[in-house]
């Protein structure tokens, strides 16, 4: 489990309705029970602590099919770019970063074919127009892979001019900046910066390879289909990669995070608590994390949903337009509530006017339909936890 220092005694000592919490657990724990998924974690946490987490279902883990624990690690996606955004939060608070900076004058490599005119904060706002860019296994492994294939890259359309979503692209500039930056490897500085102040001690960015064997292997449920637009990057191939030791090794910044579902929703406490632990350890000021959860995509459109945008600083905020259930926080939360999902129908986000949070793990892939449904069903039996 998470340190005992970040578990509430009773779910009621947090403010956690028990009744409430069993509910979302029955909700999880269906899915698993009529075989549409097989094995799913979830887990609340509230004003600093884990209020209760559960697991249910069986996994291939380290090659055998097993009961999925709550030790039971799972890949958690794009969950893992708020983790990587907090890491880049704190060279803003350090004075070390600006938004109106070009990347090219941080990374000079980047500055090739019309990508010389692109920020950090449109790099941060998946406004950069790079969506497309490749760079997978054979280029990742390695710095000079990485700086090779960003001097390749090619805008895919004028940046500032629209939004659409980065997979990967965004997030590997992004991480090369915080080693311009602080001069230390990008996983080192996340895990001693963000990860170990937390406290967060089963999340991963580079997993160990002695940790493979509490993975749960990806698998899908149903046929894959394409979503509206194609596959674009994100395609079966690339997520089953994932169930390799190789691939969680490396870190990927965009979407390579191993974790719990308790390590998701521990995560987002000090962030909606002024950026301090329960315990007391100071990992952003409230003023940063006030700066990086400020929406700044007026005016922009998502392609995909047809809805407005409203993100900060690579992070959602669910906003008060009527279609938080749609970015992935359900019916409950606030507007104020802010986080990132992950492909599969990870969940992962806080919500600062209760000071509840929540993370889902599930390593099974539905279709997109069922996923969304079943997204907004959880989200919102988890804001409806707080008394």
């Amino acid at each position: 489990m998470a340190s005992a220092d970040l578990i509430a005694t009773r779910p009621e000592d947090v403010g956690i309705d028990s009744e409430k919490l069993e509910a979302l657990f029955a909700r999880v724990k269906r899915d698993v029970d009529e075989g549409i998924l097989p094995s799913a974690q979830v887990a609340i946490a509230r004003h600093g602590r884990l209020a209760g987490m559960r697991t249910f279902g069986q996994a291939v883990q380290g090659g055998a099919l097993q009961p999925a624990t709550d030790d039971t690690l799972y890949c958690i996606y794009s969950c893992t770019k708020a983790i990587v955004a907090a890491a880049v939060w704190t060279l803003f608070e350090d004075g070390l970063l600006r938004l109106e900076e070009r990347v090219a004058d941080i990374i000079p490599e980047f500055a090739t074919n019309g990508k010389e005119v692109v920020t950090v904060e449109q790099t941060l706002l998946h406004t950069g127009g790079f969506p497309l860019a490749p760079l997978g296994p054979g280029q990742w492994e390695t710095r000079e892979g990485r700086l090779a294939a960003f001097a390749r890259w090619r805008l895919n359309w004028q940046p500032g001019s629209r939004f659409e979503y980065h997979p990967t692209s965004a997030h590997w500039v992004l991480v090369e900046i915080i080693e311009r930056r602080t001069g230390v490897e990008y996983r080192r500085y996340i895990r001693e910066r963000v990860i170990a102040p937390m406290g967060l001690e089963h999340l991963y960015i580079g997993l160990p390879e002695p940790l493979n064997a509490r993975v749960a292997d990806v698998v899908y449920t149903v046929p894959p289909t394409p979503p509206p637009g194609g596959w674009g990057e994100v395609t079966p191939n690339a997520i089953l990669n994932f169930n390799r030791p190789e691939v969680r090794a490396v870190g990927v910044p965009g979407g390579g995070g191993i974790a719990r579902a308790a390590e998701l929703a521990l995560f987002y406490q000090p962030l909606i608590h002024g950026g301090e632990t329960v315990t007391g350890r100071r990992v952003l000021k409230p003023e940063t994390i006030a700066f990086a959860t400020t929406v700044r995509t007026a005016g922009y459109r998502d392609p995909l949903l047809n809805i407005p945008v409203s993100r900060g600083l690579s992070i959602v905020v669910a906003g008060d337009d009527g279609y938080k259930h749609l970015r992935g926080f359900g019916h409950g939360a606030s507007a104020k509530a802010f986080g990132h999902g992950g492909a599969g129908g990870q969940i992962a986000w806080g919500d600062p006017e209760t000071g509840l949070s929540v993370g889902y793990c599930t390593n099974g892939f539905v279709d997109l339909e069922t996923q969304a449904r079943r997204g907004q069903e959880i989200s919102t039996l988890a804001a409806a936890c707080a008394r």
